[in-house]
C-alpha cells in the first residue's frame, strides 16, 4: 500500500505518453518539487484520461487511467485551485459526476 498523504490536481494538461522522468519533471514546473507520499494529477487535453504521480519517498510511482464515461470538467471556469474530498476524487477517477458529493474532509488539489 502506498502512503498518500496529500493529492494535488493540476489545471493543465499532460501528455500521456510522457515517460516517469518527464512526468517528473512536469510536476516540480508546475509544483515547485515533488514531496514525499503526495500524488499528482494531470489530465490529458481532451479531458478523458488522468495520469497519476505519487512520489514515495524512495522512488516514483507512475499510473494512468481512462475516465469511464464523459470527461473532467472544472467547477467553474478561472478555477485555479479547488478542495477534492476522498468520495469526490474516487467519483473522478470512476468517471461518474463528483461536483455535487458532499463536501467533508477535504484534500489538498491545485
Amino acid at each position: 500500500m502506498i502512503r498518500i498523504d496529500s493529492i494535488w490536481l493540476a489545471t493543465e494538461p499532460i501528455d500521456m505518453r510522457i515517460g516517469m522522468d518527464t512526468a517528473l519533471a512536469k510536476v516540480v514546473k508546475v509544483f515547485g518539487a515533488a514531496r514525499p507520499h503526495h500524488a499528482y494529477l494531470f489530465t490529458n487535453k481532451r479531458s478523458t484520461r488522468i495520469k497519476v504521480l505519487v512520489y514515495d519517498g524512495f522512488g516514483i510511482w507512475l499510473a494512468s487511467r481512462r475516465l469511464n464515461k464523459g470527461r473532467f470538467t472544472w467547477v467553474g471556469h478561472g478555477v485555479d485551485m479547488a478542495g477534492l474530498n476522498p468520495e469526490q476524487l474516487r467519483a473522478l477517477v470512476t468517471g461518474l459526476p463528483w461536483e455535487n458529493l458532499a463536501h467533508g474532509h477535504s484534500i489538498s488539489v491545485l
